[in-house]
């Protein structure tokens, strides 16, 4: 059997890794600024990490959601008090996609209605709602189509205005900053637009923290920067740092019942302790503080490369734009320079995603890299 041809590849075999340090089979050794499209948030194998993976595999790995499971909200709670959303429920699951698909089921019970509106250069998923809400024809099957779905420009107050007041939209789904798409982020005025027009016409507006949660934009969760509090918000990448893990913070609000979610391997015993992990680290080494420093020294460096049109995100959250495609400028970065960076929607943007833990130093190393390969 051979595996199902779905992924371009690039030519290297990652068989080991610590930090922002990977080493490929040859021993070869690469720095990641990408941390697999922002998963790596604390850094490949950091030792309380694994120590508290190790120490919950030699007690329990997985049992079903049919048992008491203390972990869960041992998580709930420190997620909880870290990221000041004490006024939400955690329901957990595996990826982000789920989590978002989750996160309209539940816009959808709450509300009686189906359709959604999400915006232009959004990705939200591959799974069924999740990937109808994603702005990208070539991953929606028919199936998915079936959706009810509306596209707008973000910025586009009056057109959210007039769609929100046809009556049937059960959610308004957002990025605070975009990470496929190229990130592009909506204003604090519309942001705040957005939460005023949800709730005057009774909607769930779900925040798509997939990507920009867990400290990376320099606030744990990156509608923070813009004051308002979503009705639900889709967590994943770097909560696990690697293990599969994902969820919804879920307001208060909104009520539970037994059977109206659930997931055979979601909060299992091992991700609950990849999870506690994570957050425990970022609390003891100040990850969200190193964040938001980390990413302003990255802009000032930036001003010193001409050929950069401008920065792109906040804090660890970054795109480089440039005047031309940016493919070959990856590939050279990874076979000339031996630094694993990504690529967006937008083919002009160059984005850094790398583990919340990097220094300056760090940063230092990456500009002169990227010079070199510019020249």
């Amino acid at each position: 059997m051979k595996l199902f041809d779905v992924y371009p590849l690039y030519n290297v075999t990652p068989v080991s890794a610590k930090g922002i340090v990977v080493t490929d089979d040859k021993g070869q050794e690469y720095l990641d600024f990408y941390g697999g499209h922002a998963v790596i948030s604390i850094g490949h194998s950091h030792p309380h990490y694994i120590k508290r993976l190790k120490d919950q595999l030699d007690k329990i790995g997985f049992y079903s959601n049919a048992v008491q499971n203390p972990l869960q909200e041992e998580l709930a709670e420190k997620l909880g008090t870290l990221s000041g959303c004490q006024d939400y429920n955690l329901f957990l699951c595996n990826s982000g996609a789920e989590a978002n698909e989750n996160a309209l089921k539940m816009a959808s019970f709450e509300t009686g209605k189906s359709r959604i509106v999400a915006f232009k250069n959004s990705f939200h998923g591959r799974t069924s709602a999740a990937v109808a809400a994603t702005d990208n024809a070539a991953i929606n099957a028919p199936i998915n189509k079936q959706q009810q779905v509306t596209f707008l420009s973000l910025g586009d107050a009056e057109g959210l205005k007039r769609e929100l007041s046809k009556g049937d939209v059960c959610a308004v789904i957002l990025e605070a900053i975009q990470g496929v798409g190229g990130l592009d982020e909506p204003s604090t005025q519309f942001y705040q637009d957005i939460e005023a027009l949800c709730k005057e016409n009774s909607l769930i507006l779900i925040a798509d923290e997939v990507q920009s949660g867990y400290g990376r934009t320099g606030k744990f969760f990156g509608f923070q920067h813009h004051g308002i509090q979503p009705d639900i918000i889709s967590i994943a990448k770097g909560m696990g740092n690697g293990f599969p893990v994902g969820g919804i913070l879920i307001h208060e609000d909104i009520k539970a019942s037994h059977g109206l979610l659930g997931t055979t391997f979601g909060g299992n015993h091992l991700a609950c302790a990849a999870s506690i992990a994570v957050l425990e680290v970022i609390e003891e080494e100040k990850l969200v503080e190193n964040a938001a420093k980390i990413g302003a020294y990255f802009n000032e460096k930036a001003k010193e490369i001409p050929r950069v049109k401008r920065v792109k995100g906040r804090g660890l959250m970054l795109g480089l734009e440039f005047d031309f495609e940016v493919g070959p400028l990856r590939k050279k970065m990874i076979y000339e320079h031996h630094l694993f960076t990504g690529g967006a929607k937008d083919k002009y943007v160059l984005r850094i995603l790398p583990a919340l833990n990097i220094t300056e130093q760090d940063i230092d190393v990456f500009f002169k890299a990227l010079k070199s390969a510019l020249d």
